[in-house]
Order: structure tokens, then sequence, then C-alpha cells
């Protein structure tokens, strides 16, 4: 498991300026805290400051090894923001939404987008519902550096499914 110490959080930044307060969001999801609402802690705040408004940040990149290392060791535990918060992440660095990785950090973050496919693949997927099937898709999309893909497929919920299978049947 990552090491939130070996870290120097306090010269990375995000949303709101020094990373100081990101370890200890990310001790708290060691727990697997379930998704009750939209502001349910601590990915509220972990939202909030590394990917704010779909911009992204030094210390997201630092961040999300961490959380994808808790739902490789539990897939069967995790909420969907496991996936969403690092594929997010990454959909915002590709389109020029960031800084660039610091080099400290590069090795770290690549192998961790690199293993969402294979957390996904032990996922299962009689608990799946729309919003986690999406999350999947778009992660698989964007761990092969495929942001548009990406943000497509996490726009298909719902009524917009509907009418682009609609649309796609009048073709």
């Amino acid at each position: 498991m990552a090491d939130l110490e070996s870290i120097d959080w306090s010269q990375l930044n995000h949303a709101y300026g020094a990373a100081d307060d990101i370890p200890e969001l990310l001790a708290q999801l060691a727990n697997y805290p379930s998704k009750s609402g939209y502001d349910s802690e601590p990915f509220f705040s972990l939202w909030s400051s590394l990917c704010h408004q779909g911009d992204t940040n030094t210390a997201a990149y630092a961040a999300v090894p961490y959380v994808l290392q808790l739902a490789e060791a539990e897939p069967e535990r995790i909420a969907y923001d496991f996936l969403l918060l690092p594929t997010s992440i990454e959909i915002a660095r590709l389109t020029g939404q960031g800084p660039g990785i610091p080099a400290s950090l590069k090795d770290r973050y690549e192998a961790a987008i690199q293993s969402m496919p294979r957390i996904i693949g032990r996922l299962r997927v009689d608990n799946m519902d729309d919003t986690l099937c999406l999350t999947c898709g778009a992660a698989i999309a964007v761990a092969a550096g495929n942001a548009k893909m990406a943000e497509a497929i996490l726009e298909l919920e719902g009524e917009a499914a509907a009418e682009f299978l609609k649309w796609k049947s009048d073709q």
C-alpha cells in the first residue's frame, strides 16, 4: 500500500492551495465508505480539492495511486467514486485541464491509471448499477488514452442513452 507520509504534500497543490489536508482524507478511504449522496465524505472533499469543476492539480496525481490501490485490494467494497475520481482526473489531464505530472509522481501515477482495467475485471457484474457500469467503461477508455470516448460514455446515462439509441436507429 502506498505510504502517504512518503509524499511531501506541502509541495503539491489542490484547488484551494497546499495539499496538506489530502493524506487525512485519503486515509479515510481505507474504511471503504459508501456513497450515500453527492456530499458524502471523504469523497466530497476529495472531489472538490482534486478535480474541481473539471480541473485537476498536482495533488491529484499523488492521490490517484492510493485510491486505486485501495480499489484493487478490495474491489467488492468500492463505491463507484474509487474509479470515477481517477478517471475524471485523467480526463482533465489529457484534455489540458491540469498541470503536467511532476517527475517524482509520473511512474506511479501512470501505473495506477493502467491498473484500472485489471481492477474492473475483478468486480462482480451482478452488483453493477448503471453508474458503476458507465464508470467502468469510461475508466477503460481513459486507461487507453481516449479522453473523448471516456467523456462520451459518462454522458450516456438515463435519457441520453435512450436518445442516442433512437438517433442511431433512425440512421
